[in-house]
């Protein structure tokens, strides 16, 4: 079989109408709230989206109580949310799930793959010291929301 390997770039409009191109946002939310209130969000583009999942962040974030529509907790499908009282822990969680990154090279992971109409695996470069400092800006975002007494709402 002969495939092909499309190595995705931010900067091609055509990579970003992918449906493999995924990015997500978390927001501040109160759940208390009888409307629904977002008052204050952060963007994660596709190259921290690709590396939350690749490092494994997710699965070591479902250790909190995560009320999601599917119950699944925090996965890639549907939207969570997190209680304010859970926020020092997620950060402890991220903390702790640093030391699982290498900083020392890049690397190229694996996002996907098509058999159809030709076969096509969907390649994106993650850079650590990139990643990290979207992490420095999350914990960040997640102690303020803590403070300021807001729950978080995941859309990934």
């Amino acid at each position: 079989m002969n495939v092909q390997h499309i190595l995705l770039d931010d900067n091609n409009a055509e990579h970003r109408e992918l449906s493999i191109y995924r990015t997500g946002k978390l927001n501040r939310v109160r759940l208390q709230d009888s409307s629904y209130n977002i008052y204050s969000s952060i963007e994660i583009d596709a190259h921290d989206y690709a590396a939350f999942f690749h490092y494994g962040f997710p699965e070591a974030l479902n250790q909190l109580p995560f009320l999601s529509e599917s119950g699944h907790g925090l996965d890639s499908w549907d939207e969570a949310f997190l209680h304010n009282s859970t926020l020092p822990a997620m950060n402890r969680i991220i903390d702790e799930h640093l030391t699982s990154i290498n900083t020392e090279h890049d690397e190229i992971i694996l996002l996907g793959w098509q058999d159809q109409p030709v076969g096509v695996a969907y390649l994106r470069k993650i850079e650590p010291a990139r990643f990290l400092a979207f992490l420095k800006t999350l914990r960040q975002f997640v102690a303020e929301s803590e403070k300021e007494g807001y729950d978080m709402e995941f859309i990934l």
